[in-house]
């Protein structure tokens, strides 16, 4: 008798749970639409008040959308710290870095921007957009052999494309390599006929 007693009380905490996380998936599901409605209509105080009221700090989802939306509202700070704890529950997430990165700009904060590309590339070495941008801070800080290797792997990867080539250009250009210079600004003139940095790197080519 008393294991049946145990075996009926614990179908009910289990059937109060699962009612309980009904509850709270429903709440979730109508304030995220909610906040899609909101974002598209630029109210962006509105949206985030609509997470807020049903935010939870362990919630990756809810800490990812509020990064979003802290970020279009210009709340750079608040952005930072929700994508933060977006990363740390799912430190593999290349979607909660690449939110990262993008209050981290906004606020200077370059080294730490680098910083996330640079996770990211531990990640997926491959991956193009992180490969460009780090390829571009180190270029502005004047370090083009090492901006030469991220633009270098990004060319290798997608060889007729024109932020690659184009970048690469300038690298290498900059570091006195003018024919592979006016050789990659050719490609990028194929991709992109007329632009105007691509024929100013030419016409600097010795």
């Amino acid at each position: 008798m008393e294991t049946v007693k145990k075996m009926i009380t614990g179908a009910l905490l289990l059937l109060t749970v699962v009612f309980v996380q009904a509850q709270q998936e429903s709440k979730w599901q109508a304030a995220f639409n909610e906040s899609y409605t909101q974002e598209a209509n630029k109210q962006y105080p509105a949206a985030i008040n609509t997470l807020k009221a049903v935010y939870e700090e362990k919630s990756y989802e809810l800490n990812l959308r509020l990064g979003w939306l802290t970020y279009l509202n210009k709340e750079y700070s608040n952005s930072q710290g929700y994508y933060q704890k977006a990363v740390n529950l799912h430190p593999y997430s290349l979607e909660a870095k690449f939110g990262l990165v993008q209050p981290l700009a906004a606020l200077q904060l370059t080294d730490k921007t680098l910083q996330v590309y640079e996770d990211i590339l531990k990640i997926d070495p491959q991956q193009t957009k992180a490969n460009y941008w780090a390829g571009v801070i180190w270029y502005n800080r004047k370090k083009y052999e090492t901006a030469a290797r991220y633009f270098e792997k990004l060319v290798n990867l997608y060889p007729f494309d024109y932020d690659g080539n184009h970048m690469l250009g300038w690298t290498y250009l900059n570091m006195g390599r003018s024919n592979d210079a006016k050789i990659l600004f050719s490609k990028a003139l194929l991709a992109k006929p007329g632009d105007a940095s691509c024929l100013e790197g030419m016409r600097q080519v010795k």
